[in-house]
């Protein structure tokens, strides 16, 4: 069952559609769930109401994998570069943008941290009152930029993202930003991370190249700082839902496996 409301995001001063997913056995009983937080819901659950027509397919996942738990989807804002700012605490640099075709005296991101700091001081108190949640285990996941935003999400709470997914990272969005600011967090609370990168993804004049180098480098530095983590360079994928939906189920085992 899925139900949706509005969500007032006070700071950015708009309103944002939240679609919260209720496992089949939430009904009528005591459980509660650990909770999982996504962007990009209009992408997650339905391919009727999905941006290119496949969702990820969310339900479907969950019932492969057996698990229980209650996944909160956050519409993203499709107006002009509206996700692309929330989805960067940094501004875009004018070399990034010219490689998206985008006007130099446009600005593009800066709003990522007012955008998490909604997400952990507003939305999750919310659920976590409204619903049967264990308010200790809430991971996060998202694709792309929202690989990205979940990126920096863990970095900078990640005693409240403990475990977190983080698909075909478009991390050269804001490359050294995003490095420095891992580098220098403390992610010894962070129980389960999960990147990757398909060797096919492309996103305007950035390809496979780029996706696979930024990937790596990152994939050094959670070496480094002794993250638990797993990352994968998938063979021949690409940059869509289709993509995801396929190594969702896998992910989610290895997110809430046990050992």
């Amino acid at each position: 069952m899925i139900e949706s409301f509005t969500c007032e995001m006070t700071q950015l001063k708009r309103e944002r559609k939240i679609s919260v997913y209720l496992p089949d056995d939430y009904q009528g009983g005591d459980r509660h769930y650990p909770v999982l937080y996504m962007h990009d819901a209009q992408n997650l659950f339905s391919d009727e109401e999905s941006f290119f027509g496949t969702s990820w397919d969310v339900q479907g996942a969950l019932k492969k994998t057996g698990l229980s738990l209650i996944v909160v989807g956050i519409d993203c804002n499709p107006e002009g570069h509206k996700r692309s700012d929330e989805y960067s605490p940094w501004e875009m640099k004018d070399d990034i943008k010219k490689g998206l075709d985008i006007e130099p005296s446009v600005k593009v991101g800066g709003e990522g941290k007012t955008y998490v700091d909604f997400i952990v001081h507003k939305l999750k108190p919310l659920i976590d009152e409204k619903y049967r949640t264990i308010p200790a285990e809430t991971a996060i996941a998202g694709s792309s930029a929202g690989g990205l935003i979940s990126t920096y999400a863990m970095s900078h709470y990640p005693s409240v993202f403990r475990r977190v997914a983080a698909l075909s990272n478009a991390y050269w969005f804001c490359q050294e930003d995003i490095e420095t600011f891992v580098r220098e967090s403390d992610l010894s609370a962070v129980e389960r991370f999960y990147f990757d990168t398909g060797t096919d993804e492309w996103t305007g004049h950035f390809g496979p190249e780029v996706y696979v180098k930024v990937n790596e480098s990152m994939r050094k530095i959670i070496e480094e700082k002794g993250v638990p983590h797993q990352f994968q360079l998938v063979e021949g994928a690409v940059h869509n839902e289709g993509a995801w939906k396929k190594r969702l189920p896998d992910i989610l085992k290895y997110l809430y496996s046990s050992s």
